[in-house]
């Protein structure tokens, strides 16, 4: 297919309308049969769930072209299963996950031509979402709900290499102990947005919030997991049941401790060691890593050993390998790589 008529290079990190998105409708206790659209209207009634009571959740993953010209999706699987979860703790019906992937494959093929080429650094950003349709005025979950996936082009997130991010420590919390931190909600990024705009205007780039009930442990940013590094090169990332449980991570993980032979914990990290690692990302769809020089909190600065000026030696180990995995260029794990056309 022919690609459309786009300057890869220019792109950024925004919404770009495509010709086709996937559309499937939740009523009296089954999801209909779901359509390709090239409608990208949402018409909802005014009392719609998700406006009365922000009945919402997302997902979002990426469509790859690899170095033999394959295109191809990272995981949808896990997806799938996290949007399940997501489904379920807000009392929406759960879209069957088979039916997720498929999906997924569908509305990548109609916007093949969409999808970048090779070596551009751009890719197809993939928006799975659901949401309370019908009318609900006491608070209940709705009856009725929508399933929808479009597609955008969007620029690698970083332009130019990726430089060290400044953050600080947050005065807020980003979740409840049990609440809903650990599942891709839009009331989540909701409850963020004042927070990363007063970060932005005070000169950082992200947040890092600690554990709601003692305030001692390191939790995640707003919208990416952290992954730390220790002198003698053992990848620890965060533990908690308030964090989103990043895929990224998940597989940088894997990746740590079966490509690049190192140590890798999942454990519960103090803020009190922070200072004593020796590198700092953040992870997630978007970046796969941002690497992280500078951790301010009140006016203290924790700089990373690892610098200002670029990634540390095993972020950027972690970071070409998973994306080298996810473009072809490294033999992927089995089932990692769900190939669309």
């Amino acid at each position: 297919m022919e690609k459309k008529n786009i300057d890869w290079s220019s792109l950024g990190f925004g919404y770009i309308k495509t010709d086709k998105r996937f559309v499937s409708n939740y009523k009296d206790g089954a999801w209909d049969e779901g359509t390709l659209t090239d409608d990208a209207s949402v018409v909802i009634t005014e009392c719609a769930g998700v406006l009365q009571y922000s009945q919402s959740c997302f997902e979002g993953l990426k469509a790859y072209t690899t170095e033999d010209g394959r295109i191809v999706c990272f995981r949808p699987d896990l997806n799938a299963s996290r949007m399940k979860d997501s489904c379920e703790r807000l009392e929406m019906p759960v879209f069957p996950e088979e039916r997720f992937v498929q999906a997924v494959t569908d509305v990548v093929r109609a916007n093949e031509a969409y999808v970048p080429p090779y070596g551009s650094g751009a890719t197809l950003y993939i928006r799975p979402f659901m949401f309370g349709s019908s009318a609900v005025i006491g608070v209940k979950p709705a009856e009725e709900y929508q399933f929808r996936i479009f597609t955008t082009p969007v620029g690698p997130y970083f332009k130019g290499g990726a430089k060290p991010i400044t953050i600080r420590v947050s005065d807020y919390d980003r979740a409840a102990p049990r609440g809903t931190g650990h599942i891709k909600a839009g009331l989540n990024y909701a409850m963020s947005l004042y927070n990363i705009v007063d970060a932005h205007n005070k000169g950082f780039d992200e947040n890092m919030y600690l554990d709601p009930a003692t305030r001692t442990k390191v939790e995640e940013t707003g919208g990416a997991n952290f992954l730390f590094v220790t002198k003698d090169n053992t990848v620890v990332t965060p533990k908690s049941g308030s964090i989103l449980p990043s895929i990224t991570r998940r597989s940088l993980m894997y990746v740590a401790k079966e490509y690049l032979g190192l140590k890798a914990e999942e454990r519960e990290v103090f803020f009190d060691e922070v200072a004593d690692f020796a590198e700092c990302g953040l992870c997630g769809t978007a970046a796969v890593i941002s690497p992280v020089g500078k951790i301010v909190d009140h006016g203290r600065e924790i700089v990373m050993p690892s610098g200002m000026e670029e990634m540390g030696p095993i972020t950027r180990k972690l970071y070409d390998t998973l994306t080298g995995i996810q473009m072809g260029r490294i033999e992927a794990p089995k089932g990692w790589i769900h190939e669309i056309c």
